[in-house]
This record gives C-alpha cells, sequence and structure tokens, in this order.
C-alpha cells in the first residue's frame, strides 16, 4: 500500500481504514445488550408460568392428598378430625385435655409447611365444602380467602352465601 498525499488526514497522521479497526461502537454494544435483555426477559416470563403451574399442582397435591392419611388417622385415635380452633397443630403436638389418647405426631415434619405462596395452609372442621368433614385450603397466589384461585380439597366451588 502506498500511501499518497490524499490518504493522509488534515492533521498529518495516518489514520488505518474502517475494516483494519478491532472492537464496536457504543451503539453496537449498546443494541446487543437489548437484546440479550429481551431475550432474557422473554425466558424469565416463560420460567415463571411454568413454575406457577408447578406451584398450584403441590398446593392442590398437599391439601387434597398429604395431609389426608395424618387427618385420618388422628380421626381413628382421638374419635374426630382436629377442630378448627385445634387446627393442623394437633398433628403435631396433643391437644389440651385429649393428650391421654394422642399417639402422635401425625407428620414427621416439626411443624406445619407454608403454602408455595409462603401463607399458612387454611383448616376448619367442619367443613363449610365438606360438611361431614374438614376443608383444607391454600388462599393461593392472590393470598385472599375466599377467591376463585383458592386450592381447597373440595371438587366444586362453595354455595353462596348472602350476608
Amino acid at each position: 500500500m502506498t500511501l499518497t498525499h490524499s490518504s493522509l488526514p488534515a492533521t498529518g497522521r495516518l489514520v488505518a481504514p474502517r475494516s483494519a479497526r478491532r472492537g464496536f461502537t457504543m451503539m453496537e454494544l449498546l443494541v446487543v445488550l437489548a437484546i440479550l435483555a429481551l431475550l432474557a426477559g422473554l425466558a424469565i416470563s416463560n420460567v415463571q408460568g411454568i413454575f406457577g403451574g408447578a406451584q398450584g399442582q403441590t398446593a392442590q397435591l398437599f391439601v387434597k392428598d398429604s395431609l389426608k392419611a395424618p387427618l385420618f388417622t388422628y380421626s381413628l385415635n382421638m374419635g374426630g378430625f382436629p377442630s378448627t380452633a385445634e387446627g393442623l397443630n394437633a398433628l403435631i403436638t396433643p391437644p389440651g385435655e385429649k393428650a391421654d389418647r394422642w399417639h402422635g405426631p401425625y407428620i414427621t415434619e416439626s411443624k406445619i409447611p407454608l403454602d408455595p405462596w409462603g401463607e399458612p395452609y387454611q383448616y376448619a372442621c367442619p367443613g363449610t365444602h365438606n360438611k361431614n368433614g374438614y376443608d383444607l385450603w391454600s388462599k393461593g397466589p392472590d393470598k385472599q380467602g375466599g377467591t376463585d384461585d383458592d386450592i381447597g380439597n373440595w371438587d366444586s366451588p362453595a354455595p353462596a352465601t348472602n350476608k
């Protein structure tokens, strides 16, 4: 390559052609970062959707199956399910005056687990949905009781009540 007077800039220094320079411009880096952020956002939203479904299934499994055997064993030993006041803690510690018949603990955990959204499971006996048994439910992702996203051990929605 021969240098002529026309290839020298006004400063007199030699400037390499654009193709010979290495690196990226700030604008190119910003475009790449924006694309990566967009892809990460899409991936995170898809993962949350997958785990959201798993949380609902976990809560449903807990309220319909996991505590069924411990509650029925308690019922056989004690002559009935724990009252609403005694709650699920009766599966771990003997309730006051019934301690002589209690053969627990009925679950292996040292405390009742929380639902997938970090809230305590709700328990009522007798139940609103299961009149001759108990209601066990999670308040669901909105963490509000009595809403459509509640996950309970019943198959149909609760009867409407007028207050």
